[in-house]
């Protein structure tokens, strides 16, 4: 099955910040292992900032684009963080290549 993961949040999780930083990077790195593989991968909202220098997770994603699936990050949202400059080179993409990417998955996985 064809999944698409969306990550809205450089946090999983709703309460303490912290621990929401935590359970993200232990579900990036998780996700490298796993037996099955997502075949993208669409970071949008703050999520995009999981895609900056910087970032704790970003050698994980990396991999996972390694591995084959697509990373993608939304435009808009690189733009309103003002991370034009940071972001490793990902796909970056407009609401119309989402709602493709979505439409084209046979299951979408939202954290």
């Amino acid at each position: 099955m064809k999944k698409t993961v969306l990550i809205s949040s450089e946090f999983l999780g709703r309460g303490d910040d912290g621990l929401g930083r935590i359970l993200m990077g232990s579900f990036i790195r998780k996700l490298c292992s796993a037996d099955r593989l997502p075949k993208a991968i669409i970071f949008y909202n703050s999520g995009v900032k999981l895609l900056a220098h910087g970032s704790e997770v970003l050698d994980a994603i990396e991999h996972l684009e390694q591995k084959g699936v697509g990373i993608s990050a939304c435009g808009t949202c690189v733009n309103y963080y003002q991370l034009n400059k940071l972001v490793e080179p990902v796909q970056i993409g407009d609401m119309s290549g989402m709602i493709a990417e979505l439409m084209s998955s046979e299951s979408v996985v939202s954290v």
